[in-house]
Protein backbone atom coordinates (compact mmCIF):
# COMPACT_ATOMS: atom_id res chain seq x y z
CA UNK A 1 0.00 0.00 0.00
CA UNK A 2 2.94 2.48 1.15
CA UNK A 3 4.96 1.98 -2.20
CA UNK A 4 1.47 2.67 -4.55
CA UNK A 5 1.07 5.58 -2.41
CA UNK A 6 4.25 6.77 -2.97
CA UNK A 7 4.24 6.06 -6.37
CA UNK A 8 1.86 8.37 -6.90
CA UNK A 9 3.24 11.08 -4.72
CA UNK A 10 5.95 11.12 -7.05
CA UNK A 11 3.80 11.27 -10.05
CA UNK A 12 1.90 14.18 -7.85
CA UNK A 13 5.52 15.98 -7.68
CA UNK A 14 6.82 15.45 -11.05
CA UNK A 15 3.85 16.02 -12.94
CA UNK A 16 1.20 17.87 -11.00
CA UNK A 17 1.03 21.40 -9.39
CA UNK A 18 2.58 22.25 -6.31
CA UNK A 19 -0.69 22.30 -4.62
CA UNK A 20 -0.65 18.18 -5.44
CA UNK A 21 2.65 17.37 -4.87
CA UNK A 22 2.55 19.02 -1.51
CA UNK A 23 -0.80 17.32 -0.44
CA UNK A 24 0.51 13.87 -1.92
CA UNK A 25 3.51 14.23 0.17
CA UNK A 26 1.58 15.48 3.40
CA UNK A 27 -1.05 13.11 3.57
CA UNK A 28 1.71 10.29 2.82
CA UNK A 29 3.19 11.58 5.98
CA UNK A 30 0.15 11.92 8.05
CA UNK A 31 -1.03 7.71 7.00
CA UNK A 32 2.88 6.51 8.32
CA UNK A 33 2.51 8.44 11.35
CA UNK A 34 -0.97 7.44 12.06
CA UNK A 35 0.08 3.80 11.26
CA UNK A 36 2.96 3.65 13.10
CA UNK A 37 1.27 5.19 15.84
CA UNK A 38 -2.00 2.91 15.61
CA UNK A 39 0.15 0.07 14.55
CA UNK A 40 3.22 0.36 17.27
CA UNK A 41 1.31 2.30 19.70
CA UNK A 42 2.01 0.40 22.71
CA UNK A 43 5.69 0.56 22.03
CA UNK A 44 5.49 4.52 21.75
CA UNK A 45 4.17 5.29 25.18
CA UNK A 46 7.88 5.27 26.58
CA UNK A 47 9.91 8.21 26.32
CA UNK A 48 9.00 11.83 24.06
CA UNK A 49 8.58 9.46 20.96
CA UNK A 50 4.98 9.42 20.78
CA UNK A 51 5.41 13.23 21.45
CA UNK A 52 7.42 13.24 18.13
CA UNK A 53 5.13 11.93 16.26
CA UNK A 54 1.98 14.35 17.07
CA UNK A 55 4.24 17.17 16.38
CA UNK A 56 4.92 15.51 13.08
CA UNK A 57 1.23 14.90 12.42
CA UNK A 58 0.69 18.57 13.60
CA UNK A 59 3.41 19.41 10.53
CA UNK A 60 2.02 17.37 8.33
CA UNK A 61 -1.68 18.88 8.97
CA UNK A 62 -0.40 21.98 8.45
CA UNK A 63 0.89 21.19 4.69
CA UNK A 64 -2.17 19.53 4.37
CA UNK A 65 -4.56 22.41 5.23
CA UNK A 66 -2.36 25.05 2.70
CA UNK A 67 -2.62 22.75 -0.19
CA UNK A 68 -6.40 22.85 0.61
CA UNK A 69 -6.03 26.50 0.56
CA UNK A 70 -4.15 26.11 -2.71
CA UNK A 71 -7.04 24.00 -3.82
CA UNK A 72 -9.71 26.60 -3.38
CA UNK A 73 -7.65 29.63 -4.22
CA UNK A 74 -6.90 28.44 -8.19
CA UNK A 75 -10.96 26.98 -7.80
CA UNK A 76 -10.13 23.23 -8.06
CA UNK A 77 -13.52 22.67 -5.88
CA UNK A 78 -12.98 18.71 -6.58
CA UNK A 79 -9.57 18.99 -5.13
CA UNK A 80 -10.53 20.97 -2.01
CA UNK A 81 -14.10 19.14 -1.36
CA UNK A 82 -11.29 15.86 -1.32
CA UNK A 83 -9.32 17.86 1.28
CA UNK A 84 -11.84 18.84 3.27
CA UNK A 85 -13.38 15.12 3.76
CA UNK A 86 -10.27 13.77 4.47
CA UNK A 87 -9.55 16.86 7.22
CA UNK A 88 -12.61 15.23 9.02
CA UNK A 89 -12.06 12.25 8.67
CA UNK A 90 -8.59 12.92 10.48
CA UNK A 91 -10.42 14.84 12.91
CA UNK A 92 -12.16 11.56 13.69
CA UNK A 93 -9.22 9.40 13.65
CA UNK A 94 -7.56 12.15 16.01
CA UNK A 95 -10.34 11.88 19.16
CA UNK A 96 -10.88 8.12 18.32
CA UNK A 97 -7.04 7.83 19.26
CA UNK A 98 -6.62 10.44 21.89
CA UNK A 99 -10.46 10.25 23.38
CA UNK A 100 -11.15 6.59 22.81
CA UNK A 101 -13.47 6.43 25.85
CA UNK A 102 -15.60 9.54 24.91
CA UNK A 103 -15.89 8.43 21.37
CA UNK A 104 -17.38 4.56 23.46
CA UNK A 105 -19.78 6.64 24.92
CA UNK A 106 -21.02 8.29 21.49
CA UNK A 107 -20.41 5.32 19.45
CA UNK A 108 -23.42 5.08 16.79
CA UNK A 109 -23.00 8.78 16.18
CA UNK A 110 -19.49 8.68 15.19
CA UNK A 111 -19.94 5.81 13.19
CA UNK A 112 -22.62 8.09 11.42
CA UNK A 113 -20.24 10.46 11.32
CA UNK A 114 -17.20 7.80 9.62
CA UNK A 115 -19.73 6.43 7.10
CA UNK A 116 -20.96 9.78 5.87
CA UNK A 117 -17.64 10.99 5.57
CA UNK A 118 -16.26 8.32 3.75
CA UNK A 119 -19.10 7.87 1.46
CA UNK A 120 -18.61 11.54 0.60
CA UNK A 121 -15.13 10.24 -0.24
CA UNK A 122 -16.75 7.46 -2.65
CA UNK A 123 -18.54 9.89 -4.07
CA UNK A 124 -15.55 12.04 -5.12
CA UNK A 125 -14.04 8.82 -6.67
CA UNK A 126 -17.31 8.42 -8.81
CA UNK A 127 -16.88 11.58 -10.02
CA UNK A 128 -13.52 10.82 -11.02
CA UNK A 129 -14.56 8.16 -12.79
CA UNK A 130 -17.70 9.95 -14.79
CA UNK A 131 -15.44 12.95 -15.97
CA UNK A 132 -12.42 10.03 -16.76
CA UNK A 133 -10.06 11.24 -14.59
CA UNK A 134 -8.62 7.90 -14.00
CA UNK A 135 -5.56 8.54 -12.11
CA UNK A 136 -7.44 10.65 -9.59
CA UNK A 137 -10.16 8.20 -9.03
CA UNK A 138 -7.36 5.48 -8.82
CA UNK A 139 -5.48 7.09 -6.08
CA UNK A 140 -8.39 8.62 -3.96
CA UNK A 141 -10.00 4.97 -4.04
CA UNK A 142 -6.11 3.49 -2.82
CA UNK A 143 -6.62 6.04 0.19
CA UNK A 144 -10.13 4.79 0.82
CA UNK A 145 -7.96 1.66 1.59
CA UNK A 146 -5.30 2.73 3.25
CA UNK A 147 -7.14 4.47 5.81
CA UNK A 148 -9.86 1.89 6.28
CA UNK A 149 -7.44 0.12 7.56
CA UNK A 150 -5.89 2.98 9.72
CA UNK A 151 -9.65 2.43 10.92
CA UNK A 152 -9.41 -1.19 11.75
CA UNK A 153 -6.15 -0.32 13.52
CA UNK A 154 -7.95 1.73 15.55
CA UNK A 155 -10.99 -0.08 16.45
CA UNK A 156 -8.67 -3.42 17.57
CA UNK A 157 -6.33 -1.37 19.70
CA UNK A 158 -9.61 -0.17 21.36
CA UNK A 159 -11.33 -3.86 21.36
CA UNK A 160 -7.69 -5.05 23.25
CA UNK A 161 -7.70 -1.80 25.58
CA UNK A 162 -11.69 -3.02 26.44
CA UNK A 163 -10.44 -6.55 26.87
CA UNK A 164 -7.78 -5.85 29.25
CA UNK A 165 -9.95 -3.43 31.06
CA UNK A 166 -12.44 -5.69 31.71
CA UNK A 167 -9.89 -8.54 32.74
CA UNK A 168 -7.54 -6.14 34.43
Amino acid sequence: MFALLTLNAGIFLSSGTFNEGLDSIAWLTLLALFELETGFGHALRAGAAIAIVHWLRLAALVAVGTAAAGFLYNNEWLDAANSGLWIAVVALLELEVRRPAAVAVHRARFMAAVVTLYSGLGALVLVWLWRGEWFDAYDAALWLVAFATIEMNVLEAAQRTGVEARSG
